[in-house]
């Protein structure tokens, strides 16, 4: 058990159950007067999600006891199997309503919250055997161009631009950590910058959202309706919030499906300021932490999958807090660790696994550095103790004599 304990991250096991905890009771007050009416039951959205953090924490523990040094042998059968998957999204959802557009079994498997992980995983494998020539134009940034691009554009297709903006955004940060030049870097984001401005041209969706951040920043009562319901739901909580479960915005005609990604308005609306800012807090002890086991980390690989994963969790809750505030444009994403949802919830629990592991695998190495050094110094006592031992035997002998 001692050892056990040794080897987990207590701080990063701690904030993790916390915001489990905060999105659960969120999910329940968001969602029962919906599950009244849809299932006659006030638990029945709350239930699903409770089964989805179950499912998500079973493939953590597993995924921390799974040495991430395999992964290089199952990179690229995960890579072409997501791509797969995302390709059979556009398929067979032609001519679906948007809201399953993205979509598999029943709306029940969203394959581009799985292509998150997938593309940390491949990548950090990718550059890890790549290292030596990453300064290589034609073995670094042209290579790295093609796999996020054929990523990226898939899963715009479908359209989730959320998606394809964090891998985009991803690439862009494990290329950076993985030590390659500057001068890559910089040109990797102008190209990145440049099909941006020619997606916004090209996009309906992408218009409508810039256009709508650009009116609510400049007169925010003609923000759009989604903007408005978050402004006035934090309004209403004030610094102290209406207390648990006695928020309105959530009722209909107020906040469109808060249980998902609107449900850190509710939280502001229930909670006050007060909760609002421990939830950010929390976010933000998560990505020091994550950040201190990616610097601690032993080897490249471990460095780059502990980065990744940290700057996606992090960069989504940034990015969803900021959409409900008009701080950015609404991207559609989901809270990690906080909306409801089965997809993005076991994803990003597999992706605190393998962050777990980084961590064992460093307690590991100080574990056995502290061994050797102990074992060192049992060994040079020992050796002194004989060289004492032998000298005073010589003297002795010499007095005698």
């Amino acid at each position: 058990m001692h050892s056990l304990r040794l080897q987990m991250d207590v701080p990063l096991v701690l904030i993790v159950a916390s915001l489990l905890v905060i999105g659960l009771l969120a999910v329940y007050s968001s969602s029962w007067e919906f599950s009244l009416r849809e299932y006659e039951d006030t638990s029945g959205v709350f239930l699903r999600q409770v089964g989805f953090v179950l499912l998500g924490s079973g493939v953590a523990v597993v995924l921390s006891m799974f040495d991430y040094h395999l992964y290089r042998k199952l990179a690229v059968p995960m890579m072409l199997a997501t791509i797969g998957l995302l390709v059979l999204v556009i398929i067979l959802n032609r001519n679906n309503d948007a809201e399953y557009s993205r979509t598999l079994f029943g709306a029940s498997v969203q394959p581009s919250e799985l292509a998150k992980l997938v593309a940390i995983i491949y990548l950090t494998v990718w550059l890890a055997s790549k290292q030596a020539q990453l300064n290589s134009l034609s073995i670094g940034l042209v290579p790295m161009m093609v796999i996020l691009g054929i990523t990226a554009a898939i899963i715009m297709i479908q359209p989730d631009f959320s998606a394809a903006i964090t891998v985009v955004l991803l690439g862009i940060t494990l290329f950076f950590l993985a030590g390659s030049d500057l001068r890559q870097i910089i040109l990797l984001v102008l190209i990145i910058a440049l099909m941006g401005v020619l997606v916004y041209f090209i996009s309906d969706t992408a218009q409508e959202r810039i256009n709508n951040f650009e009116i609510g920043l400049k007169t925010p009562t003609e923000a759009a309706y989604h903007v408005k319901r978050a402004f006035e739901a934090v309004i209403k909580g004030g610094l102290f919030g209406v207390g648990i479960g006695r928020g309105t915005t959530k009722y209909m005609g107020g906040l469109p499906v808060p249980w998902t990604d609107s449900i850190f308005a509710i939280v502001a609306e229930e909670t006050g300021l007060i909760g609002a800012s421990v939830l950010v807090l929390l976010f933000l002890a998560f990505i020091w932490r994550g950040t201190l086991i990616a610097n601690r980390a032993p080897d490249l690989s471990g460095k780059l999958l502990a980065g990744g994963v940290t700057f996606w969790i992090g960069f989504e809750a940034i990015l969803n807090i900021a959409g409900l505030l008009n701080l950015a444009p609404v991207a559609g994403n989901a809270l990690p660790l906080i909306s409801a949802g089965g997809s993005n919830m076991v994803a990003t629990l597999a992706g605190i696994g393998i962050l777990f592991n980084v961590a064992r695998s460093d307690h590991r190495k100080q574990t056995d550095t502290e061994g050797r050094n102990y074992r060192a110094v049992v060994d040079l006592r020992g050796r002194n103790g004989g060289r004492r031992v032998s000298r005073r035997g010589r003297s002795a002998g010499r007095i005698s004599q």
